[in-house]
């Protein structure tokens, strides 16, 4: 009995086997993904690496079940989801999985509140419910006071704050963010990753997706990709903690 109830704690939580993905481009064949295999487990905090080309856009769509991999397995939380019909796939997406995008992804005549209510209006919540959760992820990320505002009255920080708010609305458990700094400055940029931390310090598991290897390193693994496959997969021994006053002293001092 012990035996299976710590296979069933180890158990990883996203499990992908020569997952693969072909693009057909007219008469020519594009491997975007040619063999990928590794594990996350629950409550990792992971940075996917790679430069253009080296299919970590790829890796996200798949593992955000966005799209269906041409060949290999891959199984989200014990379910088999590398076969799913799209509709399957919404509503694991839905359930399963929060989103945050570099470009936030907001909807421009919608309030911060109604933005982040969206992922529960599929969700089938009721309006009450709806409104009361959104508005308790919005104080979460430190925008309670903004929920009537509008995109466009609402700095880059904190439209990404209420991106996030809108990712943990459906309490999913696996946040997977992409390039969320990119359009951000240093100061802003971490103050998003000091969010990122607090979001994996309460349970969930984090996959990050970047380009920057200064926003890598607040990863507890890094994993890079190169044409299609998985280069290096490495425990990350110096993480960087936004939270640490230091730090903030020292990107403060580099961006002078």
């Amino acid at each position: 009995m012990l035996k299976l109830l710590y296979f069933e704690f180890m158990k990883p939580v996203i499990s992908v086997s020569d997952l693969q993905k072909t693009y057909i481009m007219g008469s020519e064949k594009i491997h975007a993904l040619k063999s990928i295999t590794l594990d996350i487990q629950k409550n990792e905090y992971v940075a996917l690496m790679g430069p253009s080309g080296s299919g970590k856009s790829t890796l996200m769509n798949l593992l955000g079940c966005l799209d269906s991999p041409t060949g290999g397995e891959y199984i989200l939380n014990g379910q088999q989801v590398s076969t799913m019909k799209d509709s399957a796939l919404a509503q694991i997406r839905n359930k399963e999985i929060g989103f945050v995008f570099q470009t936030f992804n907001l909807l421009p005549r919608l309030s911060s509140l109604d933005n982040v209510a969206l992922p529960l209006i599929y969700a089938g919540a009721s309006k009450k419910h709806r409104r009361q959760k959104a508005q308790e992820v919005l104080e979460a990320v430190g925008l309670g006071d903004r929920s009537g505002h509008k995109p466009n009255e609402l700095s880059g920080g904190q439209r990404q704050r209420v991106a996030i708010a809108r990712a943990l609305v459906n309490d999913p458990a696996i946040i997977l963010a992409d390039e969320p700094t990119g359009n951000l400055d240093t100061k802003t940029s971490i103050e998003i990753m000091e969010i990122f931390e607090k979001i994996h310090e309460r349970g969930n598991t984090v996959i990050l997706v970047t380009h920057e290897p200064d926003i890598a390193e607040h990863a507890h693994r890094i994993i890079r990709l190169r044409d299609g496959l998985v280069e290096v997969d490495i425990r990350n021994e110096n993480i960087i903690k936004a939270s640490d006053p230091e730090h903030h002293y020292k990107s403060a001092k580099n961006a002078i």
